[in-house]
C-alpha cells in the first residue's frame, strides 16, 4: 500500500505530516468538544418525543440557538488552547443556554438540561479551581431548576448501542438526578485535565526553545569575549607603538622604523590568531550535528535511522559532512513529505561517503534545494562530489563523497 501511495502523481501531493506537538494540539481540541456533544445530544435525542405543534419552538428557537451556542463554545475553546481570554463569549453562551432552557420544553435534565454541563465544560477552561467549582454547581442548579426531572426518568433517546451502553433508569427521580449530577461534574473536570495536559506539553516545548536560544546567546557571548581577549591587547600595543613611531619619525628615523617593524609583526600575529579562532568556531562536531539533525527529523514526525563509522572522521572532512547533513535535513523538512529518512556515513578506500535517503519525493524530477549547489562547489574544491536525485519509487537520495586526504 505504501508503494502505491508513493506512485501517486505530483498533481495530488501528500499532506505535510504534523509534528507530535501539532498532533497533540489537534487531539486536545477534538477532546475538548465534549461540551458540544452534550449540547446537541440531549435536544436532538428528545425529538422522538416531540410532535405536532410542540416541534415549532425547537425549529424556530432551539436549532438556531444551538448553532449560536456552538460558535461561542468553539471561540472559548480556541481561546483556552491559545492561552487568551474570552469572557464575553462565556457570558454570551450562558445567556443563550438560559434562553433555550426557558423557551424549550425539556421534560427532564437529560434533554435540554444538558446545556448546563455543556456550558460549564467550556467556561471552566478559562477559570480557576474555585471558579470551576462554582460554575459547575451553578450549571447543575440551572439545569435542574429549568428542566426538572419528571415521572419519566429515562433519558428519552437511544444512541444505538443497546441497553448495555445506556440502560433505562429505574423508576423514580433520584437515580436519574444522581446520574445527571455525575455527568455534570465529570465533563468540566475532564476538560480541565485535558487542557492542563496540553499546557504542560506546550510549556515543555517552550522550555526547549528557550534553552536553544540561551545556548545561542551564550555562544555569542563566548565568541565576543574570546575575540576581545585576542584583539584587545594586540590593538592596544599596535596603537602605542604607532604613536611612538610617529613621535620618533622626525628625531630618530632608525628607531621609528624599528617600532613600525614591531607593529607589522604584531598585526600579522593578531591576524593569525583571529583566523585560528574563527576556524575553531567554524569547526562542527559531526557526532553532535548528526544527533541534532536526527532529533529535528523525528520532531517533524519523520522516522530516522543513523549509521556512523567506528573510526573517527578527520576534522576537516567531518565539518564538511556536517554541513551536507544540515542542508540535506533542511531539504527533507521543507521540500518533501517524507515519513522516514536514513543517514549513513562510511569510510572506505581513502574516502568518506555520506548517504541520505527518504521517501518524500514531492515532484517528478525530485530535485533538492538550491543550497546543494553551493555545497557541491565546496566539496568539488577538495576533489569530492555531491549527487542528488530520485532513487527507488518515491524515494530521494543525497550522496557526498569526500577524499580523506583532500581536507
Amino acid at each position: 500500500m505504501r508503494r502505491l501511495v508513493r506512485l501517486i502523481p505530483s498533481a495530488f501531493p501528500r499532506r505535510k505530516q504534523r509534528s507530535p506537538v501539532q498532533r497533540l494540539r489537534r487531539m486536545t481540541v477534538l477532546s475538548l468538544t465534549l461540551g458540544l456533544v452534550l449540547a446537541w445530544i440531549g435536544p436532538l435525542g428528545s425529538l422522538s418525543d416531540v410532535g405536532g405543534e410542540s416541534r415549532l419552538p425547537l425549529l424556530v428557537v432551539g436549532v438556531p440557538g444551538l448553532v449560536i451556542f456552538s460558535v461561542l463554545y468553539m471561540r472559548i475553546l480556541e481561546a483556552a488552547v491559545a492561552g487568551t481570554s474570552a469572557r464575553g463569549e462565556i457570558v454570551a453562551s450562558a445567556v443563550v443556554a438560559v434562553v433555550l432552557l426557558l423557551t424549550q420544553d425539556g421534560g427532564a435534565p437529560w434533554t435540554w438540561g444538558l446545556l448546563g454541563p455543556a456550558w460549564a465544560s467550556g467556561a471552566v477552561l478559562l477559570m480557576g479551581r474555585y471558579a470551576t467549582i462554582a460554575a459547575t454547581a451553578g450549571a447543575i442548579a440551572v439545569g435542574v431548576l429549568l428542566a426538572p426531572p419528571g415521572a419519566d426518568t429515562d433519558p428519552g433517546f437511544d444512541l444505538g448501542f443497546g441497553d448495555a451502553f445506556l440502560p433505562p433508569y429505574p423508576e423514580g427521580v433520584w437515580p436519574a438526578l444522581g446520574a445527571y449530577i455525575g455527568v455534570s461534574v465529570a465533563a468540566p473536570w475532564a476538560n480541565r485535565f485535558q487542557l492542563w495536559f496540553w499546557r504542560v506539553v506546550r510549556t515543555a516545548e517552550e522550555g526547549k526553545e528557550a534553552q536553544a536560544r540561551l545556548a545561542v546567546t551564550e555562544e555569542r557571548l563566548r565568541f565576543s569575549r574570546d575575540l576581545h581577549d585576542l584583539v584587545g591587547h594586540s590593538l592596544s600595543a599596535i596603537a602605542v607603538k604607532s604613536e611612538v613611531a610617529a613621535k620618533l619619525s622626525g628625531v630618530d628615523a632608525a628607531r621609528a622604523a624599528g617600532e613600525m617593524d614591531e607593529v607589522r609583526t604584531l598585526a600579522r600575529q593578531t591576524l593569525k590568531e583571529i583566523r585560528a579562532a574563527v576556524r575553531g568556531y567554524r569547526t562542527v562536531d559531526l557526532a553532535a550535528e548528526l544527533r541534532a539533525m536526527t532529533a529535528v527529523l523525528e520532531a517533524g514526525g519523520i522516522r530516522c535511522t543513523l549509521e556512523t563509522p567506528r573510526d573517527q572522521v578527520p576534522e576537516g572532512v567531518a565539518t564538511l559532512l556536517a554541513w551536507v547533513v544540515r542542508e540535506g535535513t533542511t531539504n527533507v523538512l521543507r521540500h518533501s513529505s517524507a515519513t522516514w529518512c536514513r543517514i549513513a556515513i562510511t569510510l572506505r578506500e581513502g574516502v568518506a561517503v555520506l548517504e541520505m535517503a527518504n521517501d518524500g519525493v514531492s515532484g517528478v524530477d525530485g530535485r533538492g534545494g538550491t543550497g546543494l549547489v553551493g555545497l557541491s562547489e565546496r566539496v568539488a574544491a577538495i576533489g569530492g562530489t555531491v549527487t542528488a536525485g530520485p532513487g527507488g519509487p518515491g524515494e530521494f537520495g543525497l550522496r557526498a563523497t569526500v577524499p580523506l586526504e583532500g581536507e
